[in-house]
């Protein structure tokens, strides 16, 4: 028997984060999961544990760094996180931390005081950091950012056979929960990889928006690429990023039996069964590292 590729950690550490500045505060609110590799053939084979770090250190570790550094944005937090793993113990070789980061909108009233907050109905920022010593690899993303154009989008021209049944179209509802990862340029070395990733975020949400909002649609393909194209183009610090759209389909609802002409205005939204359109967009050069399973990210 050989032991093959292995991990462990802590998941799921749900933190939230409250700065005080006199009257108005400020929010941060995370999933953080921690998985780590190296030296630790001895506790699968043997059960010695001479090498591990407990996982309940590692949530300890979490949120004591919470309290140390603050959190600056779902990547830097990561990367200290990786850093401190992967330098602290001989034993670590790399450390993967994944982010989910649910945003809060401050609820805004008469007087000084600021502390009063909603949640906000919008997308979950991800964040996910590889170290292993030498060099980092960092993923940004989100995920359920639904979007909804309500014509501009036509579907003709397909393949037909005997079990098709789908009328063509030139005008339709196109809708899809966007989840999309994208993988910054690399850095190697010790030294911590810096950037405004909240501005960086902020304007891959933006350029994924506008193309979706700026293309009149032929296929949910041919928006997926132009989705992608623009993010690359627009944001040279992305080499890569892979977008998941499931089709949220929006079928006319048949109001015939009522006497009523349904001009394009009463539709059933159907949850399931969809379709799913899933593809990477790279820049010129670059390798693809972002797995092609979105959820083993």
């Amino acid at each position: 028997m050989i032991l093959g590729q292995n991990q462990y950690g802590k998941a799921e550490n749900r933190i939230v984060r409250i700065t005080r500045e006199g009257s108005t505060h400020h929010i941060k609110d995370l999933n953080v999961s921690v998985a780590l590799t190296g030296d630790m053939t001895d506790v699968h084979l043997s059960g010695s544990n001479a090498n591990v770090l407990t996982t309940d250190t590692t949530k300890n570790t979490v949120f004591a760094f919470a309290k140390e550094h603050g959190i600056a944005s779902a990547e830097e937090f990561g990367i200290l996180l990786a850093r401190h793993f992967v330098t602290g113990l001989p034993t670590i070789h790399s450390a993967r931390i994944r982010i989910e980061e649910y945003a809060w909108e401050r609820i805004e009233t008469p007087g000084p005081k600021r502390h009063s907050f909603v949640r906000e109905g919008r997308e979950t920022r991800t964040a996910q950091i590889r170290f292993d010593g030498t060099a980092w690899e960092i993923v940004s993303g989100l995920k359920d950012l639904t979007v909804l154009n309500s014509t501009d989008s036509e579907f003709t021209g397909y393949v037909k056979d005997r079990y098709t049944t789908l009328p063509e179209t030139r005008d339709r509802v196109l809708a899809t929960q966007v989840h999309a990862r994208w993988r910054h340029s690399g850095h190697s070395g010790h030294s911590t990889p810096e950037a405004d990733w909240d501005r960086s975020y902020r304007q891959a949400r933006e350029h994924l928006l506008t193309a979706f909002a700026d293309t009149y649609s032929l296929s949910l393909q041919q928006t997926l690429y132009r989705m992608g194209s623009r993010v690359i183009e627009k944001c040279p610090g992305i080499e890569e990023i892979r977008l998941s759209l499931p089709n949220r389909h929006h079928f006319l609802v048949d109001l015939e039996p009522f006497g009523l002409k349904n001009d394009n205005e009463v539709y059933y939204a159907a949850d399931r069964p969809y379709g799913l359109i899933e593809a990477t967009i790279l820049r010129d050069g670059a390798e693809p590292r972002i797995p092609v399973d979105m959820t083993n990210l």
